[in-house]
């Protein structure tokens, strides 16, 4: 790390003394001084110990020793001029990146939808997407990855920014054939001896299910413990459990669907992002667009 630093800014003019093999039509080409140019190839050469050039007045040629430097520079230099290419393109307003992270229940039908809609007035504006849970999201985002993310709990941390943008209704899921199937309506503490599945400790929905049960007066008892919604609903019609999970996109045969009455059973969804954290105009044109979706963001 040491050698490059030191070498680094030396290496374009090196290609360009390599490429004209004459000092002062290098130097015309990249508009620095000669002297400038001259002298750098006099510290480039004795910080590596080796002679690239052979000269003759101003008009060098490349020893071999030279030749095969060259080579590696021209690759290194290809390589930051393509980097610089690409993070130009996703910064661009029009055609630029949004590098954006959502929980796994959103993935079916509210974001799809999110993006459609922005894309209206953007239409060419890329997108890359994550699906993850909460916490895995903010460390994404922490370690810029991520520009953007949509999460519950809203995050409250000295280093992010959170908004909160809407409220999603959560519902005791059972069996058909459960006894409680025939229910509209239900207190959470009517299903304290019930088994329920659920997802892995670390995800939102996992912590809200067990405040709300500890709110409703009991500890869960757990059977099943997964990582994605419909998984879990899959596992209720298989009459293995019950479970607290936002409402599906569609409809899944094989479980009744109970709205809880008391504790208040829901989950806030929010955006998050890096406090002080500089955002390409893509980035902030799709941050606007979510702000502007408070109370909407979820379909009816």
């Amino acid at each position: 790390m040491g050698m490059s630093r030191l070498l680094a800014p030396r290496l374009a003019y090196f290609a360009g003394v390599a490429r004209t093999e004459h000092v002062t039509r290098a130097a015309q080409e990249m508009q620095v001084p000669q002297s400038t140019l001259s002298r750098a190839m006099v510290r480039l050469e004795q910080d590596l110990g080796v002679d690239l050039f052979a000269r003759r007045g101003r008009t060098v040629s490349l020893t071999p020793a030279g030749r095969t430097f060259l080579g590696s520079v021209e690759r290194a230099l290809a390589e930051i001029e393509r980097a610089a290419d690409e993070v130009r393109a996703d910064a661009d307003p029009a055609t630029g990146k949004v590098a954006f992270g959502f929980l796994h229940t959103m993935g079916s039908e509210t974001v799809p939808g999110l993006i459609r809609a922005f894309r209206v007035d953007h239409p060419r504006v890329r997108f890359s997407l994550v699906q993850n849970y909460g916490e895995a999201m903010i460390e994404r985002l922490r370690s810029g990855e991520l520009d953007l993310c949509l999460t519950s709990p809203v995050p409250d941390a000295p280093d992010l920014v959170g908004r909160r943008l809407d409220e999603q209704k959560l519902r005791l899921v059972v069996p058909a054939d459960h006894r409680l199937a025939s229910r509209r309506r239900i207190r959470l503490a009517e299903a304290a001896d019930e088994t329920f599945v659920t997802l892995e400790p670390g995800y939102g929905l996992r912590r809200i299910t067990d405040d709300l049960c500890r709110q409703a007066g009991f500890r869960p008892r757990v059977a099943f413990e997964g990582e994605e919604a419909e998984t879990l609903r899959g596992l209720v019609a298989a009459g293995l459990g019950v479970a607290l999970l936002p409402p599906p996109a569609v409809p899944r045969p094989g479980v009744v669907e109970l709205t809880v009455t008391a504790p208040r059973a829901a989950r806030e969804i929010g955006v998050a992002w890096l406090d002080g954290h500089p955002d390409t105009p893509p980035v902030a044109a799709f941050k606007r667009f979510l702000l502007s979706r408070r109370g909407n963001l979820l379909p009816e």
